[in-house]
């Protein structure tokens, strides 16, 4: 079963006339509240320093969305660790707030994907201080009432760590809040994981995650390097949870896998094959060029769910599905059915 692409495909594109978003829109957090779709979207405009925001945009029917500032909604700070950048946002609600968890850098990326690798910075450029040269990637927490007004609540992920794909589950599980996480060194024989992989940690608070374990691993041909995707959608099965892969060539597809209600450091089921990958042109030329469809949000409406996606690094598509149909067809791969994982 294949997420079905909407044919209004890209739903939100660079604005031409916004200097701050004029080449790319991409990546979005996307909530529905109170009947509306709210979209906080990464956007960048063409210049040296690819200064990286997040723009706001809304919907009523989860595909028409229309901006709703000619500025940005929220920026780099002027001088904390996220100064550099904001990146990838996703939002959940969770006890009556919006908590929003970005990846950040103290540096400015610069226009990464004219480098080799689509580096954004290099431990030995000289241009930039020893602090700098090790630009390691964070993730941060932000909190608000509106998606208008923000509240920097600082890292949310180990400082030694560079850590990326943070996502929040919606509410407390055993008492506990928890989260999902990918970081990067955490692999080789001491941490059980041959490529980068998704984590999960519990914590009784939201700024300090003292113990992690290792939920899931590549294990099949399109997986390499996996990392969460989007919010974790509760159903009567278990945790619908969607990630993103990445293959050998650097091609990005999409899986879904099913942690347990009670214990979401056990998957109980996961889809062997991909839901969605890149077919459009825009999904595979764009800054990054190798195919991307790179999920970070999620929404279920009327027993439709709503995938919104960032497509080659520069625009924003949405895919959907019947819900309940969906989660049946994860329920069919049980953990029992699968291959063992890549070691």
């Amino acid at each position: 079963m294949k997420l079905h692409k909407h044919s209004d495909n890209p739903i939100l594109s660079p604005h031409p006339d916004h200097p701050w978003e004029n080449l790319v829109v991409c990546n979005p957090g996307v909530i529905h509240d109170n009947g509306l779709f709210h979209m906080l979207y990464r956007a960048a405009g063409n210049d040296a320093d690819h200064v990286i925001h997040f723009g706001l945009a809304t919907s009523t029917d989860g595909i028409h969305f229309e901006r709703q500032s000619l500025l940005p909604i929220l920026s780099p700070s002027a001088d904390g660790p996220d100064a550099g950048c904001i990146e990838d946002p996703r939002i959940v609600k969770l006890d009556g707030h919006f908590y929003i968890t970005y990846a950040y850098r103290a540096h400015k990326p610069r226009q990464y994907w004219l480098q080799e690798n689509n580096a954004s910075y290099s431990p030995d450029d000289p241009s930039l201080p020893p602090l700098f040269g090790y630009n390691m990637t964070a993730s941060g927490l932000l909190l608000s009432d509106d998606l208008r007004t923000f509240r920097r609540l600082g890292r949310i992920t180990r400082p030694d760590v560079d850590d990326r794909d943070v996502i929040l589950f919606p509410e407390k599980i055993g008492g506990k809040y928890a989260m999902l996480h990918r970081p990067m060194q955490w692999v080789g024989p001491d941490y059980g994981a041959k490529h980068p992989a998704i984590w999960i940690s519990f914590s009784d608070e939201l700024l300090s995650w003292p113990e992690s374990s290792l939920l899931a691993k590549g294990q099949e041909d399109w997986e390499c390097k996996i990392g969460g995707s989007t919010p974790p959608l509760k159903t009567p099965h278990g945790w619908f949870v969607i990630y993103h892969a990445v293959d050998s060539k650097g091609v990005y597809r999409v899986g879904v896998m099913m942690p347990d209600l009670d214990d979401p450091s056990k998957v109980i089921a996961r889809t062997p094959e991909p839901i969605m990958e890149p077919e459009e042109d825009f999904e595979w030329n764009g800054l990054y060029p190798h195919g991307v469809v790179f999920p970070t949000a999620n929404v279920v409406v009327d027993d439709v769910l709503y995938v919104y996606y960032g497509c080659a690094d520069q625009t924003i598509g949405v895919a959907t599905a019947h819900f309940p149909s969906l989660v049946e067809f994860v329920m069919q791969f049980t953990s029992a059915s699968k291959t063992p994982a890549l070691v």
